[in-house]
């Protein structure tokens, strides 16, 4: 079943041109290194797809992490040039055209510093989207803002949705939900082989990385002969094998409690003691109570 899956999705892929890969707001370094490895190989394809993800902050160590952005964009026609703004820092924005060049003029307010040339960025946005893919998101909820702000751009769409989670809703036009898979990026390795996309050393890289995260280094109860199968293919295609370090465990803290009650319970006092101190409070009960006549 998930054979005839893996294929239609690749079909979808193949008759369109556009798309973007869409991550949840909490994606784990499994779906990351799933996303950018599915995003390299279409790129490689000719495809203009974009990469998203509420937080495009992501700090895993990962090629083509550095493409994951806050919006659904996908590479277009559109050329966009960027550099960093304060308010009011800019007069206006002019162009001319000089024989075969055109020319963008940004003229700085007075007393504010010119542009530098070294801080602006070009990118292209603007394409049609015409399809999405959602990678380890059991609704569309769990995309966060993302599809929150777009709601709009995910009507009339082929939605791919792949994912393992149990209560995965299969929202998507085509879902490939495999409940018993050791990872995300297994699966995004199957659908690259079954569908003759590119694997190379970088997507190879990232997607042994992501299987080694989701499994805590192949010792989960979901890792199976497949998942090694996989292991072995993505050594063949280059990948390097970068050590998945599992995230330290925190310490455990007693429970502080404070003042007397404290010592009382941390340094128990010996029986003889409780009973010299009971006879104590005993004897001075009993000791005549002798008033200083000052103070009547």
């Amino acid at each position: 079943m998930d054979n005839n899956i893996i294929l239609r999705i690749g079909e979808i892929i193949s008759k369109n041109q556009s798309g973007v890969i869409i991550l949840p707001s909490n994606a784990s370094l499994d779906a990351a290194a799933a996303a950018t490895a599915l995003y390299l190989s279409l790129n490689i394809s000719s495809k203009n797809v974009g990469l998203a993800c509420d937080n495009s902050d992501l700090k895993y160590d990962l090629i083509g992490i550095n493409k994951i952005q806050s919006e659904i964009v996908t590479t277009g026609d559109n050329l966009v040039i960027s550099f960093p703004y304060s308010d009011g820092a800019v007069d206006k924005v002019d162009y001319n055209i000089q024989g075969n060049s055109f020319n963008l003029v940004v003229t700085p307010r007075p007393n504010f510093p010119k542009l530098d040339p070294k801080q602006v960025k070009f990118s292209y946005v603007g394409g049609i989207i015409n399809f999405i893919i959602t990678l380890d998101t059991s609704n569309l909820n769990n995309l966060g803002q993302i599809y929150q702000e777009n709601k709009e751009q995910f009507q009339g769409k082929e939605i791919i949705n792949i994912d393992r989670h149990l209560t995965n809703g299969n929202f998507g036009s085509v879902n490939y939900v495999n409940k018993s898979a050791s990872s995300i990026s297994e699966m995004v390795f199957q659908l690259l082989k079954d569908n003759h996309l590119t694997i190379n050393k970088d997507i190879a890289s990232n997607l042994y990385l992501g299987i080694a995260a989701a499994t805590n280094n192949f010792t989960s109860y979901s890792t199976n002969a497949d998942t090694f199968s996989a292991i072995a293919e993505l050594l063949r295609a280059g990948a390097t094998k970068k050590q998945y370090k599992k995230p330290e465990a925190k310490p455990f803290l007693k429970p502080q409690i404070s003042g007397s009650i404290s010592k009382e319970i941390s340094r128990p006092k010996p029986v003889e003691n409780v009973e010299k101190e009971i006879n104590q409070d005993n004897a001075d009960w009993l000791k005549p109570k002798i008033f200083n006549n000052d103070l009547i």
